[in-house]
């Protein structure tokens, strides 16, 4: 479904990507996970034309998408659920969730999804009047997850859906994540809890400083010597 090939990208003279690959294959959940700075988020930025490539390729099904806009991006059917849940703090849950789709025209399928989302997640169905930014930290990443969602996506990227939240709310998230993968949508996954990412994946790469140090199934990375002593020790214990 998505391939990215030698991409690099770069902030100024600072260089963010060195020439990475990777694929993403259809119905299946791919995790990126690497050190903080290892080019992670830039990768999901970069796909969904929030950053741009300096060189290298991005093809969706098939088509090139390098330079698209990020709306154009997004309705070929790649959702992005950034880092830091990124709510708009004065409109409530309701409002947001129809941001979701403003791309979309169809009123009744709209209103079916909207309904999936609170069925999902049944704590924001009560707080569908509710302004965001009142939310709790897990109730916020809940309603990103479902702002995603909205846009009826081929591809959801989830970046660190589980960064500052308690561990029985990223137990709940990561079962929502593993659940929307199977009803067919396929996830790309930046997640800095190692260990539990790579447990559930089908498939990982490891980032290290801008390149693709490794890559095998999960149980391939988390048996791998040099990913357990340098990632897995204190977050497989955390």
């Amino acid at each position: 479904m998505l391939e990215v090939r030698n991409l690099i990208c770069a902030y100024g003279k600072v260089m963010a990507l060195k020439g990475i690959s990777l694929k993403v294959p259809d119905n299946k959940l791919i995790v990126l996970v690497g050190a903080n700075g290892a080019g992670k988020s830039t990768t999901l930025r970069a796909i969904s034309g929030l950053v741009p490539a300096a060189s290298g390729s991005i093809f969706f099904n098939g088509q090139e998408i390098t330079g698209l806009t990020a709306s154009r991006i997004l309705s070929m059917g790649i959702a992005h659920c950034p880092e830091g849940r990124r709510v708009f703090p004065q409109m409530t849950v309701y409002e947001n969730l129809e941001l979701g789709c403003y791309l979309r025209k169809d009123a009744t399928g709209i209103k079916k999804d909207i309904d999936r989302v609170f069925d999902l997640f049944p704590r924001i169905a009560e707080r569908r009047k509710q302004v965001a930014g009142t939310l709790s930290g897990g109730e916020q990443q809940m309603l990103a997850i479902g702002r995603a969602i909205m846009s009826r996506p081929k591809l959801i990227m989830f970046d660190e859906p589980s960064l500052g939240l308690a561990p029985n709310i990223v137990e709940q998230v990561f079962e929502i994540i593993k659940s929307i993968r199977e009803t067919g949508t396929t996830i790309l996954m930046v997640e800095q809890n190692a260990f539990a990412a790579l447990d559930m994946c089908d498939y990982a790469y490891l980032l290290e400083a801008g390149s693709m140090a490794l890559e095998g199934s999960g149980q391939e990375l988390i048996h791998n010597p040099h990913v357990r002593e340098a990632y897995l020790g204190a977050l497989s214990h955390a």
